[in-house]
């Protein structure tokens, strides 16, 4: 199940990586805080149905999954801040090695390792197909800014404080992934493991308390006009966010050291929602890039299967 849940995850995230960039307005400086708003949002809807539909949660599921919730919540508010500095195209491949990181983590720490010597192959082929799309998006992106108007270079003339943001994500986020392994999992000398769906509502709920002090700084103090109607790419981004929340912590809890890489192939994925969303048009060493993620992911399910 681990396998269909990461793809699951995998085409959700991607959703949302577009989407959150589609709506980001480097000219609103609230702009991240609106979108904190939207993904709060929906997911304390889902959370209130997880609870009103029977799901057992307790106030000490807070306590034993705060430090994933510490460092997931941390990472995405610096990566909301970070896409009114930096291309999406730079700060995604960036972000999104934090899944390679995270199975270093595991492997190492907790001696978590892959069942079968052949999955190494696909784990080596998603990362590579990550660190591919870095590269080749940063040389677009060079290329890109050099065509902008001098106005449009001010956006990006905090170029080493903006990259500084998603690499501060890759690190936090890969320490989430880790701790997330860590207390879903079953391990040895560790104590009674917190439930999926409590972790998940705790996370959630703690995203909706966010989502309110947001509500009441950029409405209530900042004065600030928030138009739901206006705002259709926030809210598409939080659905796809928590849709692939849902299913990540449940593909984490099941076979984490082998899910975190693949699942961060989404920044490629999201590739493909750029190409059928919004036609953009993919070269041929993007399509070289997808194919090798593909590989590294059919090698992966293949084990799965």
């Amino acid at each position: 199940m681990w396998f269909i849940l990461s793809l699951v995850t995998i085409m959700f995230w991607g959703g949302s990586d577009l989407f959150s960039k589609m709506g980001s307005d480097s000219t609103d400086k609230y702009s991240h805080w609106k979108i904190v708003v939207a993904v709060g949002t929906v997911m304390g809807l889902h959370a209130t149905f997880e609870l009103l539909t029977g799901t057992k949660f307790y106030p000490v599921d807070f306590i034993k999954y705060s430090p994933a919730i510490i460092c997931y919540v941390s990472s995405m508010i610096l990566g909301y801040v970070g896409l009114r500095y930096i291309m999406l195209s730079v700060s995604s491949p960036i972000c999104n090695s934090s899944g390679a990181l995270a199975c270093v983590l595991l492997m190492v720490v907790l001696k978590e390792f892959p069942e079968n010597p052949l999955q190494y192959v696909g784990l080596v082929l998603v990362c590579v197909g990550v660190v591919a799309l870095a590269i080749l998006e940063q040389k677009k992106d060079k290329e890109a800014r050099e065509r902008l108007s001098e106005e449009e270079k001010k956006k990006y003339s905090k170029g080493f404080i903006a990259v500084m943001f998603p690499i501060f994500y890759c690190i936090i986020d890969a320490l989430g992934t880790f701790v997330d392994g860590y207390l879903l999992g079953d391990y040895e000398g560790m104590p009674a493991k917190i439930e999926e769906t409590a972790g998940l509502i705790a996370y959630e709920l703690t995203f909706l308390l966010m989502a309110v002090f947001a509500f009441i700084y950029v409405v209530v103090i900042r004065r600030e006009k928030i138009s739901f109607s206006g705002e259709k790419p926030k809210i598409a981004a939080a659905v796809c966010e928590t849709a692939g929340q849902v299913a990540y912590t449940y593909a984490i809890a099941a076979n984490s050291v082998v899910a975190a890489p693949m699942i961060s192939t989404y920044c490629v994925f999201s590739l493909i929602w750029a190409r059928i969303l919004l036609k953009e048009k993919l070269t041929k060493a993007q399509y070289l890039v997808l194919a090798i993620a593909l590989a590294g992911i059919l090698i992966l399910g293949d084990f799965y299967a």
